[in-house]
């Protein structure tokens, strides 16, 4: 039996966290969250929701399986979760999908509430988007008086699961403070990084590097085993060296050069960082740096680069981005 609207207001919201978007990354932000909550408070409420409700149904019953106290319901609306709790947690797809959540259905939603309930709610989004949306909707949320945070994520599924994630913070101190400790139970590094977009500002500038990075190891491992190099030799001299970067020592695109760990290249490239959401990164790099007239020509061609990837082998924009190393093997020949 699926809850009325009527029953998620019947929620105290104070003990009530909302979680929406319950993808790849977002499913593992908010088992973390939710089971450490649990664990301090278990007459804590929880509520989930997904643009798939077969989504959070199947997070709901994972959840209840491992946790058969907990109480948590099924929102099937953003505007349901948002009158449910007074924490509202996002973790969406892109810029579009975070201004239609917000400004179509939380901030109205909220509007009806009374101004108590109002003030007392905090919104943090872990979406990667582009900084002026961001900024836009904060300013929307602040307006009626609720509080926000901008907090992108470093660290990957792998990371979203282990609950090791870095949470790089935009907001005004008071609306940092108020989820610190929330980001605390997905992640292991918070870092205030200034107001209102200066989370996204830095997560945007951390994957512009990430993603040349890992094309440039690509292109390495190649050329080394072009040269006759055993690429497990090669991969241990660039780790060790002034090459030596995360693309390589953690995420390094050859199967079998990192013993002892599992990069994605070990599954078929999968269940990493897919690299659909990687060109949509480095065009959000790209897009700022032409309206703040800073030139980024690696940032350019790796976005080039990406896009004739999935253009080329359109299986791999749901493939890890390290993936790209395959589409340099098909155009070497291999």
């Amino acid at each position: 039996m699926h809850p009325s609207l009527r029953c998620l207001q019947r929620l105290p919201r104070a003990k009530s966290t909302s979680f929406i978007g319950l993808g790849r990354m977002g499913s593992e932000m908010a088992y973390n969250l939710f089971s450490k909550q649990f664990a301090k408070a278990p007459d804590s409420q929880f509520v989930v929701c997904d643009a798939v409700p077969e989504s959070a149904q199947a997070f709901r019953d994972n959840f209840l399986s491992n946790f058969p106290g907990a109480n948590m319901e099924v929102a099937h609306t953003p505007v349901q979760a948002a009158v449910a709790s007074r924490t509202i947690v996002t973790m969406l797809p892109s810029s579009p999908h975070v201004k239609e959540v917000y400004s179509g259905s939380i901030i109205p939603s909220l509007q009806k509430l009374p101004s108590e309930d109002i003030t007392q709610t905090l919104c943090i989004d872990s979406t990667t988007l582009d900084v002026d949306v961001a900024r836009a909707v904060a300013s929307e949320i602040n307006a009626i008086g609720a509080l926000m945070v901008d907090a992108p994520v470093s660290g990957g599924v792998a990371g979203a699961k282990a609950g090791t994630l870095s949470f790089l913070v935009g907001g005004t101190e008071q609306s940092f403070k108020l989820s610190e400790q929330i980001l605390a139970s997905m992640g292991q590094r918070i870092i205030h990084c200034g107001p209102s977009g200066a989370g996204l500002g830095a997560k945007i500038c951390n994957n512009l590097a990430l993603g040349v990075q890992q094309i440039v190891i690509a292109e390495a491992m190649l050329l080394g085993q072009k040269l006759g190099l055993d690429p497990s030799v090669l991969a241990a001299v660039i780790n060790s060296s002034t090459g030596g970067c995360w693309a390589s020592s953690v995420n390094n695109p050859v199967p079998g050069c990192l013993p002892g760990k599992s990069p994605p290249s070990e599954r078929d490239y999968q269940g990493g960082f897919v690299t659909a959401l990687m060109l949509k990164d480095m065009g959000l790099a790209t897009e700022i740096g032409k309206k703040h007239k800073c030139p980024l020509p690696l940032g350019e061609a790796a976005e080039s680069v990406y896009a004739e990837s999935i253009r080329t082998k359109p299986d791999l924009a749901a493939k890890d981005f390290s993936s790209v190393y395959k589409y340099l093997k098909g155009r070497a020949g291999q």
